[in-house]
């Protein structure tokens, strides 16, 4: 499903299927848009479950089950020249499921675009056996079509993770790699409880360039 220069749009009670190893196939995309609310729907795909482009604001994601896919994202951002902002995003009561990433946000290393995604909730999310729970991912570059240079203008700010729990199939619970040029702030930790569900290591979080505050996590999830 692609939701495009839309507003006020609620998808409720759908699924949508398709194989995890079909190459690029998002559940639902959005971008360009106001006002959407996904609620009570069951994703399985191949890319990510929902992906939330540039330009969408006022996002509202509930009782949402994922898996297989790539997770719920917001971006890529920076891709393209002339991409707009994404805010007011919320996250809540949702599952995900052997899903290769949980809650990420990714944006270009080399990004053409000067954007900001700011004001993202993500509450009451329970990771079932998730590589990636939690990842903020702003040196993205697939296939490396990137210079890789680092000139990141894409700004992150204002990120709540609140009361995440359950089993991550990597050690790394937490990623946040942000850009030294740019770091990430206002980043907010809250009751994270996931736990690598290996046993060759142990859960870790890895922080880079990333400014927040952290109560109540696992003592190894507290990246501040």
């Amino acid at each position: 499903m692609n939701v495009f220069k839309s507003k006020n749009i609620t998808i409720k009670d759908v699924t949508i299927t398709a194989p995890g190893d079909s190459p690029n196939t998002d559940g639902i995309h959005m971008g360009d848009s106001s006002k959407i609310s996904i609620i009570d729907t069951v994703i399985g795909t191949g890319d990510d479950c929902i992906s939330i482009g540039p330009g969408t604001e006022g996002v509202n994601i509930s009782g949402v089950t994922c898996g297989p896919g790539h997770g719920i994202s917001v971006g890529s951002l920076g891709r393209y020249k002339d991409e707009k902002d994404v805010t007011d995003v919320t996250v809540k009561n949702c599952v995900l499921k052997k899903s290769t990433n949980g809650v990420r946000i990714k944006s270009y290393e080399d990004a053409a675009s000067v954007l900001t995604a700011s004001k993202f909730t993500y509450e009451n999310i329970k990771m079932e056996d998730v590589a990636n729970p939690i990842i903020i991912d702003m040196k993205y570059c697939p296939n490396k079509i990137c210079t890789a240079n680092g000139n990141s203008k894409v700004t992150i700010k204002d990120i709540t993770f609140k009361n995440i729990t359950g089993t991550s199939s990597t050690p790394e619970a937490v990623s946040l790699l942000c850009s030294d040029k740019l770091p990430c702030t206002g980043v907010t930790l809250n009751d994270i409880k996931v736990e690598y569900s290996g046993t060759n290591n142990k859960t870790m979080a890895v922080c880079k360039n990333a400014k927040g505050t952290a109560t109540g996590c696992l003592k190894e999830l507290s990246c501040f």
